[in-house]
């Protein structure tokens, strides 16, 4: 799968993409467009399952979900709701085991399916719910938020946080379905829509140049609500993340490009106590300035190319450094531990993905540990 072109429409029709992730006998449809939730029931009725339960969180809950039970119900699916709080808390073992023993209360069953309406948070409980109830049942992701609907929706990671790390406990579980409703972020707080472009920008800067300068011009009418930006911006993620989880499903090589920023990014993360004050996405964002500072001062990146991508992120309100973080001060010593303890740690050595330039991001776990302490020091004193 390659990466659409930007001079002209990705197809005759406006509305609407459909993508297919191939993975043998578990491909499955990425639906993306205006009023997809209207469509959802005839989508999820084609699977065959007659039961659903759908996940979701008290947010979330007051803006879609009688949209997508009215549409399942008006194709002849059983439905019934369970709302979660709302906030990154909500992704943790105990959530799951509460989750898990109220799906087992209303005698959930193999043929069952578990629907999850939200954000990143809902989609990896949810997924990791539907992998290990009766050692697995189906699921689909509805993501209402431009970082699931970019990025967590689509390749089947699903887990919680441990007080260790993010997402050291969990599953490779593929849905059967994502259906990505567009329109569904017009109820998104600017804040959140920022985060998850984060995500989007990310494609651009792991193997797509031509997306992040598109990006440079479009970026602004992508968060303002432009429906072509953002069908184009959240096609083009998912043709990118779909292209190399096709090719790396369980994340053995080249699909830990997909982890760009995210090391830096989840020890902020983690020193922060996984609270509102620093979201996934705005992690991210650091995450990525840092790893692009930390290639330039290696010497493998031209300076020129790091600016740009702090001149575009700054444009938009995005944080480029850790000191944008309100009422956090980060200790090197405090990060790089937690940095220890990454998902890809291997030997005991720290993978990094680190950049070439725009579009030529690399994994590499050949990374000095005092270049690391050099670069954190610097960079947390600034």
């Amino acid at each position: 799968m390659t990466p659409p072109t930007f001079d002209t429409p990705l197809s005759s029709d406006r509305r609407h993409k459909r993508l297919r992730l191939d993975l043998g006998p578990r491909a499955y449809d990425i639906l993306i467009g205006q009023d997809v939730l209207g469509l959802a029931g005839a989508e999820i009725a084609q699977l065959g399952h007659k039961r659903c339960f759908v996940i979701t969180d008290e947010t979330v809950a007051r803006y879609h979900l009688d949209a997508l039970t009215a549409s399942l119900d008006h194709n002849g699916i059983k439905v019934e709701a369970l709302v979660l709080p709302a906030g990154e808390r909500t992704k943790s073992l105990t959530q799951l085991e509460k989750l898990t023993n109220d799906l087992l209360e209303k005698k959930v069953d193999r043929h069952s399916l578990l629907i999850a309406l939200g954000g990143g948070v809902i989609g990896d409980l949810t997924g990791f719910a539907a992998a290990v109830l009766l050692r697995g049942i189906d699921f689909v992701q509805v993501p209402t938020t431009l970082l699931a609907q970019v990025d967590s929706s689509v390749g089947g990671k699903t887990g919680v946080n441990s007080p260790h790390g993010k997402n050291l406990i969990g599953a490779f579980h593929q849905p059967r379905l994502v259906l990505a409703d567009t329109e569904a972020l017009s109820t998104l707080p600017r804040r959140e829509l920022l985060a998850g472009y984060a995500e989007v920008v990310k494609y651009g800067l792991i193997d797509d140049p031509a997306f992040f300068h598109w990006l440079e011009t479009h970026g602004h009418a992508v968060i303002d609500g432009d429906p072509v930006a953002r069908l184009k911006a959240v096609h083009t993620s998912c043709a990118a993340k779909a292209r190399i989880v096709a090719a790396d499903e369980r994340e053995n090589g080249q699909r830990a490009l997909l982890n760009l920023g995210h090391t830096f990014g989840h020890a902020l993360e983690a020193e922060t106590g996984y609270g509102d004050r620093l979201l996934h996405g705005e992690a991210v964002a650091i995450g990525m300035m840092m790893a692009f500072d930390f290639s330039v001062r290696l010497g493998l990146c031209p300076a020129e190319d790091a600016e740009r991508l702090r001149r575009h992120t700054a444009s938009l309100g995005l944080p480029t450094d850790p000191s944008q973080v309100p009422g956090q001060f980060f200790a090197p010593a405090a990060l790089i531990e937690h940095m220890t303890r990454d998902k890809k740690v291997r030997d005991g050595r720290m993978t990094f993905i680190l950049a070439r330039g725009i579009g030529k991001a690399f994994i590499t776990s050949e990374v000095n540990a005092s270049d690391l302490q050099d670069f954190m020091t610097m960079t947390l004193a600034a």
